[in-house]
Order: C-alpha cells, then sequence, then structure tokens
C-alpha cells in the first residue's frame, strides 16, 4: 500500500506499525517527532499506530548540537 512520509511515496506492507516503519527508514523512536494524518502521536503509541493506505506522515528528528 501507498503511503506518504515527508512529501515522499513509499509503499509498504499492510499491517505496519509506525514503529516499524520508523526502523525501515533507519531513525530511531528515541530521537523522532511524528505527525500522523495532522494529529502528532506520542511516542509510547507508536507500536500501536497500524498505518493505512494514503495515510501522510511528516517525521522530523532531533539534531544535538553545542
Amino acid at each position: 500500500m501507498r503511503i506518504i512520509v515527508n512529501a515522499n511515496e513509499l509503499e509498504i506492507a499492510e499491517g505496519t506499525s509506525l514503529l516499524s516503519l520508523l526502523e525501515r527508514i533507519g531513525r530511531s523512536s528515541a530521537h523522532v517527532a511524528v505527525e500522523h494524518n495532522g494529529e502528532i502521536i506520542d511516542r509510547s503509541d507508536f507500536a500501536n499506530v497500524q498505518l493505512r493506505a494514503e495515510d501522510r506522515l511528516e517525521v522530523v528528528h532531533f539534531v544535538g548540537g553545542g
């Protein structure tokens, strides 16, 4: 099925969780914020969110500096 991640189309399997997607795209769940169809998702819910066709995600990773 097709979803949109940061304005890019991505094909994923049905039943993919948000946590699995983050692992697939190489993002640590501890270092990102995720907006799913316009709603910010709490990090503790990443494993429980099942993605569906045409979902839209914005994944922002934190960058440290000093």
